[in-house]
């Protein structure tokens, strides 16, 4: 066993296996910067690449272009404030602040080192106790899945400064977004208003570049047009302080990359659920952790450090169901196996027994990289930051090209411009009157999954509305939703109290 384990992990250090997983980390990268393109997406675009490749040289270059996208969705997010990648918005509350006070460089390392932290973590894990956490997946049945996302999206409701009511509220209109098309049981069309191209359903591509790219654009110009200071341009300090993480900052840390590392491992072992829940939990946990949650979204670390940890722990562990149940964990897993068929194997049990050196030297092409990520990451950060320094003139437009781009790319369709740029306004309107635009992303985002489970507890029930009262861990995580509602209900209610007594 030991001759195996030490044979695949040689496998890995051949050099082209490093070159390959070098240039899958870079391309990962450019790809998860420019908004529109993401992981998946990339990985989709180059598995006829891997065609020409040695089995493990494949499956290490797609893994490598999809930790790079994760940390590439942040670079955008942190200088633009423009989220390349879903999974990024919940860096930009506190990137792109920082990044406003001339800390542009300083955020981006935040991002990178969360990034290698979290990713780190969940190889480790994956390598140590891949079959134990799949087992706990394996338990997951609908009613499960269904409490699970509940439970989810109330938490996520409740981040923020908007009351839990209205972030619900828009979470409950992104699942209602979410399902529009064809449904899934009847196969009759269901919210297309008479439009053939909603039969299809509305893709997560031009709803999450519009509501938190273009929206952003439109009320950086209101903005500037109000203030009158057309030429206003994002600066960097040149102060040390201000420029690197010093071993204080990270000390205080350590805490909250931990937790959201191990946050983003569990999650990204479940099957579905996906890295945006991961970012935005483990972000509502650091805000709820802190000793000043007030400083989170005006520029704290600990709120980057947090979200890009979480979020980048999904892609070793949604190899954990894959590997030892053959159930992809995310889209981006669901891709890999297309890769795997392709070169002869079947992701499983069995992949243990047949393939074993094979797998370790996946292993090992994970672990190096994250190294690699780190290394690219650190050498780019000047180069990320000049980004930024373009005339807003060139830049604004050079952002809205993309947005306008990345929506018709998906699926080579101007309808998805139009989408686009509808839930841009729509976006900007929630923003203004103080509704969660996430909220409702990550509603939209949950939905399948959602109307999936409910529809196969109804049908597995035989309507009978007894059966979470079978599952203990369905009734547990739905005891703990009703408790997240009452408790943030009556910490609000009190809250407004306080404020009447001061104002009295």
């Amino acid at each position: 066993m030991l001759e195996t384990v030490i044979a695949g992990f040689i496998d890995s250090l051949q050099p082209i296996n490093l070159l390959f997983v070098l240039v899958g980390v870079i391309a990962g990268v450019i790809a998860g910067a420019i908004p529109g393109i993401n992981g998946p997406m990339a990985i989709a675009l180059c598995i006829p690449l891997s065609y020409y490749m040695s089995p493990l040289a494949a499956i290490s270059f797609l893994v490598g272009l999809n930790k790079g996208a994760f940390f590439g969705g942040s670079i955008s997010g942190v200088l633009l404030n423009t989220p390349g990648t879903p999974e990024a918005a919940a860096t930009t509350w506190d990137g792109y602040p920082l990044c406003v006070q001339g800390k542009g460089e300083k955020a981006l390392r935040a991002a990178l080192y969360g990034s290698v932290t979290g990713d780190f973590f969940s190889t480790v894990v994956l390598i140590l106790v891949a079959a134990p956490l799949a087992t706990v997946a394996l338990y997951m049945g609908p009613p499960e899945i269904f409490a699970l996302i509940c439970l989810a999206l109330t938490i996520i409701a409740g981040l923020g400064e908007a009351s839990l009511t209205r972030g619900l509220i828009a979470a409950a209109a992104g699942i209602l977004i979410g399902t529009i098309g064809i449904e899934s049981v009847s196969a009759l069309p269901r919210l297309t208003f008479g439009l053939y191209q909603l039969e299809r359903g509305i893709s997560l591509i031009p709803i999450g570049i519009g509501m938190l790219a273009f929206s952003e654009i439109i009320l950086q110009l209101e903005r500037r047009i109000k203030a009158g200071s057309p030429e206003c341009t994002v600066s960097f300090s040149s102060k040390p302080e201000d420029r690197y993480i010093s071993w204080a900052e990270w000390r205080g840390s350590a805490k909250t990359l931990l937790r959201s590392s191990i946050a983003g491992t569990v999650v990204g072992a479940l099957p579905g659920l996906g890295a945006p829940v991961a970012s935005f939990f483990a972000y509502d946990q650091a805000k709820k952790n802190s000793k000043t949650p007030e400083e989170f979204g005006k520029g704290k670390l600990e709120g980057i450090f947090a979200s890009e940890s979480a979020n980048s722990s999904v892609v070793a562990a949604s190899l954990i169901p894959l590997f030892t149940l053959g159930i992809p964990g995310n889209v981006a897993a669901a891709l890999l196996i297309g890769a795997f068929v392709v070169h002869g194997m079947i992701p499983g049990p069995l992949m243990f027994e047949q393939n074993a050196q094979f797998i370790y030297g996946i292993y090992g092409s994970l672990i190096i990289a994250s190294g690699m990520l780190l290394v690219v990451g650190r050498v780019g950060l000047t180069t990320f930051c000049k980004v930024v320094k373009a005339p807003p003139a060139i830049l604004y437009p050079c952002i809205i090209f993309t947005c306008i781009m990345g929506s018709y790319l998906a699926e080579f369709s101007t309808f998805d411009v139009t989408l686009m740029l509808f839930f841009a306004f729509v976006a900007y309107f929630m923003r203004k009157f103080d509704f969660s635009h996430i909220c409702l992303i990550i509603g939209f985002i949950l939905a399948p999954i959602w109307e999936t489970a409910l529809q196969q507890v109804v049908i597995a029930s035989e309507h009978a509305p007894y059966m979470f009262f079978t599952r203990p861990v369905a009734m547990a995580l739905m005891a703990i939703t009703a408790y997240v509602v009452i408790k943030t209900g009556i910490g609000k209610w009190k809250s407004q109290n306080i404020e009447k007594n001061l104002a009295a």
